[in-house]
């Protein structure tokens, strides 16, 4: 860009700026940030009444303050070189980089959670039969799952610092673009400051047994209240504990057919399935897991192993079906676990707990309940996907709601 080109895109820029155009701001905030003012020769006013103009068409938030302070730190350096150097102006600059400077600080100590004594942080004690996989070769999976998925542009990220002023429509502008929902901070955070689970293997469900995936293949009869597992012989279904055939119909909408493939995550490893010559390394932990695969109701129940220890007095545990498990197809079950569980019933829950660690701990098993969306035949979820989300939260005998006229 030369000179010439350079001060009619400025000119273009002030235009838009005293017209308030939604696009200036970006726009404008780019072009300070590319290009070398001084090596391209755009005099110290141009320079200043576009600083300045940005300076102006910032969104009044304190998380843009930083950048102001930038932007006027800078203008207060040109300030001199230019014809409106005057006294007045240098100290009206001056104070705006007092008042941000203080603005910033009075928010940032706003933004820092206030201590509350050196209280121990609450441990959640894990066993799973591939540790290193879900706790945390699985976790920098869901982190940079959700940033390639929801992460900024550069244009996006500039955009975030204007609006407030006049808009007009423009669907098709993408400088005044800014709603994103990788730019809400709740939006992002239920998703990378959460623990998610998640499976080193392709999960295939459908309605129809057409095209399972390599790893093998189990058929359920699902709906509310009812469910069982199911098997084929001479080309019809039959009951998967004794064979009896069965006069269910392939098209029978409460047919469910769960599949699975080898293991694609490189990193995985499980000691417990190291695979023999009639099962690969690559299939063994997968087609253990589709073994132990149950059902409740309409759900399908990919049994994880992976149990968690916690101190129920002080947290509760809620599961859900990761946040964007719909985009898949799929919706997950979801649960609050306050409590152990079913210690009575289920031969796995019965287990020794004089450890040290385990004095006063309570313990749960996260499994991956999954249907398929109404409307949807067949969902395919790759591996190094999340499918659940798991949330230390306080339990409720820990806080109370109240109007605030009680506070």
């Amino acid at each position: 860009m030369d000179i010439n080109e350079a001060r009619a895109y400025l000119n273009y820029l002030l235009t838009l700026g005293l017209r308030q155009e939604e696009a200036f701001g970006p726009m404008a905030l780019d072009f300070i940030r590319e290009t070398e003012f001084d090596a391209i020769g755009l005099l110290p006013e141009e320079q200043f009444s576009l600083i300045m103009a940005t300076v102006q068409a910032l969104a009044h938030e304190p998380k843009r303050y930083t950048l102001k302070l930038e932007l006027l730190n800078r203008a207060l350096n040109l300030v001199d070189k230019t014809s409106y150097k005057n006294p007045q102006l240098t100290r009206q600059i001056e104070q705006d980089i007092k008042k941000t400077t203080a603005e910033i600080g009075i928010y940032n100590e706003a933004m820092r959670p206030a201590k509350t004594g050196s209280e121990e942080k609450q441990r959640l004690v894990v066993q799973t039969e591939a540790p290193e996989y879900f706790l945390d070769i699985a976790q920098k999976r869901a982190s940079a799952y959700y940033q390639d998925k929801f992460g900024l542009s550069k244009e996006e990220k500039t955009a975030q610092h204007f609006g407030g002023g006049p808009r007009k429509f423009e669907p098709d502008n993408p400088k005044v673009h800014r709603e994103y929902p990788g730019a809400c901070g709740p939006f992002m955070n239920a998703r990378t400051n959460a623990f998610h689970l998640m499976m080193p293997f392709d999960i295939k469900i459908s309605r129809k047994p057409d095209d399972p995936l390599d790893a093998g293949m189990r058929a359920y009869y699902c709906k509310m209240g009812y469910s069982f597992p199911l098997g084929f012989e001479m080309g019809k279904i039959c009951s998967f504990h004794d064979g009896e055939i069965l006069d269910i119909a392939m098209d029978d909408p409460n047919l469910i057919f769960l599949s699975v493939s080898r293991i694609k995550e490189k990193e995985f490893r499980a000691q417990n399935y190291p695979g023999t010559p009639e099962v690969p390394l690559e299939y063994a932990y997968p087609r253990a897991v589709l073994e132990r695969t149950g059902t409740l109701g309409p759900y399908v129940q990919v049994v994880s192993n992976f149990k968690i220890w916690f101190d129920a007095n002080q947290t509760s545990i809620l599961i859900q079906g990761a946040p964007d498990l719909y985009e898949y197809g799929l919706e997950g079950g979801s649960g609050l676990m306050v409590r152990s569980h079913a210690a009575d019933k289920v031969p796995a829950y019965v287990e020794n707990t004089s450890l040290p660690w385990q004095e006063g701990m309570s313990f749960n098993f996260v499994n991956i309940h999954l249907t398929l969306s109404p409307g949807t035949e067949t969902a395919i979820v790759p591996y190094n996907t999340p499918l659940f989300t798991v949330y230390p939260v306080l339990p409720t005998q820990n806080f109370k709601w109240m109007d605030v006229s009680e506070a």
